[in-house]
């Protein structure tokens, strides 16, 4: 029988972890950071103030520690799973923030990131970490791809996570974003859970990461204290796609990260290649002397989500954050949808 208190408590006590452990960790970084002039300019500020960077270790170590908790208390094999993802990733990000990696090289070393999913499904007996018969909207029939999805979840990783790196680009969009993204997410878990085609244990797998992501964005938000660095940006990104695939949810969770996925596709196809942004010589907006930003008109710059916002006026930095956001919560919004449609229209039936 479902003990609801218990479950409510395990979540509370994995939530607590993992938000103090993020709360702190920042606000310590913060210090750390500026005591060994470990920052960078935000570009986008009249002052051009310094800002410290990265708070990857704070956001790794707090989701981390929320799934570590998780796979004690439970025996969750997908909690270990989305822990090494994020660590495996948030180290890469490590590794970037202080010698920074070209595209190429980001990308491929991304790809281990999916490695702890695929190694602990086939490896450890009844681990349960994915199904690859994952269910499409309106189809009551769950697709069987038993082949193909391992090679998906592999390539997944790196999506997201680059596809989170790419947004990171004004304060607070990063944390905000996610945090937006992780509201269909869940509900779609939940959706699951009550409908008898998931464990109620996999919507503890969400809780470290909605609260770490959380507490980080009370930091990150405008005006930022500190920054996520690539080690922050790619593990919150691993960590999102790690619990799409883990959760059964992996339709829903790219729906609502479109506007990431636009921002990185209109980038990528206007380069034409993958590289690291802090490269790129042609800057896809300019900052006005009052402050607000505006697209430049350079036709060899990157076409970028911020330079569409601000193509037709400029805009100050809050106001295209929150742009963003509203973006976000649309998709948000038609993630929800999907999630209906999947498990409530056809599967409810």
């Amino acid at each position: 029988m479902f003990d609801i208190e218990f479950f409510l408590l395990k979540a509370l006590l994995l939530g607590g972890i993992s938000f103090l452990t993020c709360f702190f960790g920042t606000f310590w970084l913060i210090g750390y950071l500026k005591s060994k002039n470990m920052t960078v300019m935000d570009y986008f500020k009249a002052n051009k103030p310094q800002i410290p960077r990265p708070a990857g270790p704070a956001i790794v170590g707090a989701i981390a520690l929320g799934e570590l908790a998780l796979f004690v208390i439970n025996g969750s094999y997908a909690a270990l799973a989305l822990l090494l993802v994020t660590l495996i990733c948030g180290i890469i990000g490590i590794v970037d923030d202080f010698h920074t990696l070209s595209g190429y090289v980001k990308t491929a070393l991304l790809l281990a990131g999916g490695l702890p999913i695929i190694a602990i499904q086939y490896l450890v007996p009844n681990a349960h970490v994915f199904n690859p018969h994952f269910y499409l909207p309106l189809y009551s029939v769950p697709t069987n791809i038993p082949l193909i999805y391992p090679l998906l979840v592999i390539v997944a990783i790196p999506v997201t996570s680059n596809t989170i790196n790419t947004i990171d680009v004004l304060n607070g969009v990063a944390s905000g974003f996610t945090l937006i993204a992780l509201v269909p997410v869940g509900f779609a878990i939940g959706l699951r859970v009550a409908l008898g085609k998931g464990n109620p244990g996999t919507f503890l797998l969400m809780v470290p990461v909605l609260a770490a992501t959380f507490a980080f964005y009370y930091f990150h938000r405008y005006p930022s204290k500190i920054f996520p660095g690539d080690s922050g940006a790619l593990a919150l990104g691993a960590a999102y796609g790690a619990l799409a695939i883990t959760g059964g949810v992996e339709v829903v969770a790219v729906i609502a990260i479109l506007p990431a996925i636009m921002n990185s596709f209109f980038f990528l196809s206007s380069v034409r290649r993958l590289i690291e942004h802090r490269k790129i010589k042609n800057r896809p907006t300019a900052v006005l002397e009052d402050s607000r930003i505006v697209a430049t008109k350079d036709p060899k710059a990157p076409v970028t989500l911020v330079r569409l916002i601000t193509a037709t006026k400029p805009l100050s930095e809050l106001q295209i954050g929150k742009e963003i956001f509203k973006l976000a919560a649309f998709t948000a919004l038609l993630a929800g949808i999907t999630a209906v449609l999947t498990w409530v229209i056809v599967i409810g039936k």
